[in-house]
């Protein structure tokens, strides 16, 4: 039961009253638990009001925001190893992890439901350390990090359109990421595997698999199974990319499903790899994204697992 309850909340995504209403819908008339409240704000995304709330010693932290605001909390208690349960109130235009842990969307209610009742799973956390032109920064994510098309498409996205239409934004900038992302040779390391040289436009490590619309990327993508699965494309041309889209959609999408088998299939354009620590040099700076974010223009970084960091309902 849970008798303490902590709620960390963007109040650019919805107010108060709003999550008030929702928590109260879903309390059943034996429980009725000691709420505290912890607002984020332009200049903290989440973590300092993440570390103010832990000190507040609940049993349970509701994170009420974007994906953005999920990953700044999600990173603090990964970070200081926490063992508090955290649950999830998507309200954001992606809301990534949650699509991918079957949490209610677009429903408050049911989300705090969720969270109050749900029984809590071991999920890994991921960690980039990054060079970028401002310095070297280290990042948490609980989705996916990377560079090439993703990254493209969520830097030429246009936010007021994303605004108004959700995910469907990504859609209409897709053709101008595309044109983007030429292939590039760059330097990989895999576990303790010997250094090789690769080339591809785009890279994801992922801890999850699905994004926005439902659409599975990385099937094998397993929040909890202490190891984060890549993606490599390099496909070129009309003809390569027919083949790659045939291969991400069709082999690794419907086909799967049908036949339910849990084969994933490679190609010359298409390589799925797992791994627990990936080091990757690129011979020039590309745009990054990290759980659809865009945070700047790399040339190296470092990719990690930290297993079972989160106890999310």
């Amino acid at each position: 039961m849970t008798r303490r309850l902590a709620i960390v909340w963007n109040p650019s995504k919805t107010d108060k009253n709003t999550l008030s209403e929702g928590l109260t819908a879903s309390l059943q008339d034996d429980t009725t638990p000691e709420v505290s409240w912890w607002e984020t704000t332009e200049t903290d995304p989440g973590g300092d009001a993440t570390r103010r709330a832990v000190a507040s010693e609940p049993d349970l932290i509701v994170v009420a925001g974007g994906d953005g605001t999920v990953r700044a909390v999600a990173e603090h208690l990964a970070d200081i190893q926490s063992l508090i349960e955290l649950g999830i109130v998507p309200l954001g235009t992606g809301n990534l992890l949650a699509r991918n842990l079957d949490v209610p969307l677009n429903d408050i209610p049911a989300a705090f439901t969720r969270a109050l009742t749900g029984t809590p799973q071991d999920v890994d956390m991921g960690w980039v350390d990054v060079d970028l032109v401002e310095g070297k920064e280290r990042h948490g994510f609980v989705v996916m990090v990377g560079f090439g098309i993703d990254a493209h498409m969520i830097a030429e996205t246009d936010d007021d359109l994303k605004d108004k239409a959700g995910w469907l934004a990504y859609v209409e900038s897709l053709g101008r990421a595309f044109a983007a992302s030429d292939v590039v040779p760059f330097h990989i390391t895999v576990d303790d595997q010997p250094a090789r040289d690769e080339e591809g436009h785009t890279l994801l490590i992922a801890n999850c698999g699905t994004l926005q619309g439902g659409f599975t990327l990385l099937p094998d993508a397993d929040p909890s199974d202490g190891e984060l699965d890549y993606l490599l494309l390099s496909a070129e041309g009309i003809a390569q990319w027919a083949g790659t889209l045939k291969t991400m959609l069709w082999d690794n999408g419907l086909k799967r499903l049908i036949s339910s088998t849990d084969e994933t299939t490679s190609t010359d354009t298409v390589t799925h790899a797992r791994a627990r620590k990936l080091e990757v040099t690129l011979p020039g700076p590309r745009p990054f994204e990290i759980d659809g974010e865009q945070i700047g223009d790399t040339d190296s970084f470092t990719v990690t697992v930290q297993p079972a960091a989160l106890h999310i309902r």
